[in-house]
């Protein structure tokens, strides 16, 4: 029995050869392969700056240091997420509030965002969730009043929203990006942030690596080549050339990646039409979705852990994403109470992920729509 998981990275002999090219060169890490890596994500995006770090999450957390948030401020993002997209304000000192979805597209909305702002919101993190281009349009006002605008894009390479491809931040301040094995493209490990603005460029730079700035005091002229200082404390958040050989060798499939993403959906969407099984809804017209995930609503009155156990037995490796952020007991001794988001809490009960990545064949599409009928079924 074939085994089917949700998520899968696609190597080929390319990406092998770029890595074992940078192993017989001089350099392993924070080489030229970082320089052009960040190139080709800046190309992609469209944004001005592209400053690669070694996760997603190191991502996030750079671009909430890089705003100088931090105690007393409040950093709103949806309940709907991995946590990383709410422990990045935690990292600074600054408190996150959490947002309901709109159960159709699973999104946190601009709109929300808005209503929810109070006096000391700081900034906020919408999340392109499962790779669906949010439309950030009605966050200007907030972004009037001097709240920072973080994409949490990490499902979101290569798609393209009302306002162009997301992370040019035509909308926002900065935009973060994973390459994770399970997302579009990879680094193993990896991430970026995308922002127009050149002083945030040059602290995301610096933060990632400890904070360090090369220039010598105009008092010390016998300071040289040698010489650095630490003006705020930073990480090392490096990302490696080995890692951005492989990126590099990705992204220039990236195109054929989505593509077949978005085949294995559109598949999914005519197996399962007209069944009581939901799926997400799809990018608005002219727009594209990156397809990291295809998440199934199932009916409320089927078990889901039922439906999840029977699919994992038969080889199909469904996830469930996510468990509301606040109902983590982290969260939960900060004093976040469950209830706090009803439909986030509501999706959470119904949604699978079903498997998508390149390497799923039409065959694979249809046996795992069999099966999730046969499932919910059996469930009921």
């Amino acid at each position: 029995m074939k085994q089917l998981p949700y998520g899968h990275q696609s190597i080929d002999e390319a990406d092998i050869r770029a890595v074992v090219d940078v192993l017989h060169g001089d350099w392993l890490t924070q080489g030229p392969l970082v320089d052009e890596f960040e190139a080709a994500l800046a190309a992609r995006t469209g944004a001005k700056h592209a400053v690669a770090f070694n996760s997603g999450t190191a991502a996030l957390h750079g671009a909430c240091a890089a705003a100088r948030l931090g105690d007393g401020d409040e950093v709103l993002t949806s309940g709907l997420s991995f946590s990383a997209s709410a422990n990045c304000a935690r990292y600074v000192g600054a408190m996150p509030g959490f947002v309901d979805i709109d159960p159709s597209t699973l999104e946190a909305t601009s709109d929300s965002f808005v209503s929810a702002a109070g006096d000391n919101t700081r900034g906020v993190v919408p999340v392109h969730f499962a790779g669906r281009p949010s439309d950030l349009s009605a966050l200007a006002p907030l972004r009037e009043r001097g709240i920072v605008v973080i994409e949490d894009a990490a499902h979101a390479i290569g798609a393209v929203g009302p306002h162009g491809p997301v992370g040019n931040c035509a909308m926002s301040d900065m935009a973060c990006f994973s390459f994770h094995p399970v997302k579009t493209i990879t680094t193993g490990e990896g991430g970026a942030v995308t922002t127009n603005d050149d002083e945030l460029a040059h602290r995301l730079g610096a933060f990632r690596t400890h904070g360090i700035e090369r220039r010598a005091p105009a008092e010390d002229p016998e300071a040289g080549g040698w010489y650095y200082e630490i003006d705020e404390l930073g990480m090392n958040y490096r990302i490696t050339d080995l890692q951005c050989a492989l990126g590099v060798s990705q992204m220039t499939k990236l195109d054929s990646f989505l593509a077949r993403r978005n085949e294995i959906a559109a598949e999914y969407r005519r197996l399962l039409a007209d069944t009581d099984v939901e799926l997400a809804a799809p990018a608005a017209e002219g727009q594209r979705h990156a397809y990291h995930l295809v998440v199934a609503l199932l009916p409320e009155h089927a078990s889901r852990r039922r439906v999840y156990d029977q699919m994992r037995a038969a080889g199909i490796g469904v996830q469930v994403h996510y468990v509301p952020i606040y109902w983590h007991p982290y969260y939960a001794r900060l004093g976040f109470e469950r209830g706090l988001c009803p439909e986030v809490e509501r999706v959470y009960r119904r949604c699978l992920s079903l498997p998508v990545f390149p390497g799923v064949e039409d065959a694979d599409v249809e046996r795992v729509a069999a099966t999730l009928l046969d499932a919910v079924a059996q469930a009921g």
